[in-house]
């Protein structure tokens, strides 16, 4: 038997904020070891900016296999729709059937924010400052990771005052134990934080950051396609990818001919620690964190009995 699930439910099945942290960490782990299949994830250009893959992935250790569907269109939100929507195919590794069929934005927005947080916990120094770019939907799903892990300061970026002023209320109202923030001078955010988290619309043209505004130790965690981080700051940096393999195919497209390629794994760092020196983890996100979440989601849904119930 298979269920579909709608938005509004995924959200609502979510796991809490350390549980996500743990799942992340966990899958990538098993990418970084093999034991994880990740096959490259085809991708459609849909003009301009726009791009759509299916990411599928399998961990046939947990019996766990599936498919993301993901379009990616930074105009939408000038259309009142979302930059990321798709759609999530669970099935059991083992019969071949599907378990679950469900919305996958609420996935990939805690997923990201969720491999942030593994990172934040393994690599960076959560009792200095945290640096977050962007007033977008990955700063709300953010934020409480944040709060869980301990976090004691955000400093929030953002072009415009509304949409921080509607964050800084927010989080006065939801996350009431983290101290927030908020500016509209990128340099001020990100001088002297110990980690650098950058949300900036995908495909953003010149909003590098500068080398010399960021501390010798800096964790650089960008989740745009590295827009927000330069060649020359990369050059600077012991850098990772939560997939290696896909972040040199995408690296001389997405970002420069020239743009340097990861050598550690994130699932690596996350094992044995960070190195010195500033660290950058360019995770373009992958299926089997996507996988991990909708195992979990699909699990809660079946003893719960959300969902509907779809015919053979």
């Amino acid at each position: 038997m298979s269920r579909y699930l709608s938005t509004a439910q995924v959200d609502h099945l979510l796991p809490d904020p350390l549980t996500a942290i743990a799942l992340a960490g966990e899958a990538l782990v098993a990418r970084s070891d093999g034991a994880a299949q990740v096959p490259p994830k085809p991708g459609l250009a849909l003009g301009g900016e726009a791009f759509a893959n299916a990411m599928p992935a399998a961990w046939l250790d947990r019996d766990l296999a599936g498919c993301k569907w993901v379009t990616l269109v930074p105009d939408n939100p000038s259309r009142g729709l979302p930059t990321a929507q798709g759609v999530m195919v669970l099935a059991d590794a083992t019969t071949g059937s599907t378990r679950a069929v469900m919305q996958a934005a609420p996935l990939t927005a805690q997923r990201t924010a969720a491999v942030t947080g593994a990172c934040l916990q393994a690599l960076a120094d959560v009792s200095r400052p945290v640096a977050f770019l962007g007033t977008g939907a990955q700063a709300r799903s953010h934020l409480p990771i944040f709060e869980a892990i301990g976090v004691r300061e955000v400093r929030l970026f953002g072009r415009r005052e509304e949409p921080l002023a509607e964050l800084q209320e927010w989080v006065a109202q939801a996350l009431p134990g983290l101290r927030l923030e908020t500016t509209t001078d990128k340099r001020s955010a990100v001088s002297g934080a110990g980690a650098v988290v950058s949300g900036l619309t995908i495909g953003l043209h010149g909003a590098e950051l500068e080398p010399d505004r960021l501390v010798e130790d800096v964790l650089l965690l960008p989740l745009d396609y590295a827009s927000s981080v330069g060649a020359e700051l990369a050059r600077t940096t012991t850098m990772a990818a939560d997939d290696i393999e896909q972040f040199r195919a995408v690296a001389p497209v997405k970002l420069a001919p020239d743009y340097p390629l990861a050598e550690r794994w994130t699932g690596e760092l996350l094992q044995q620690g960070r190195p010195g020196g500033r660290v950058l983890c360019q995770n373009l996100g992958i299926g089997i964190t996507d996988l991990v979440f909708a195992a979990h989601v699909a699990e809660q849904a079946e003893r719960s009995g959300l969902g509907v119930e779809l015919p053979a």
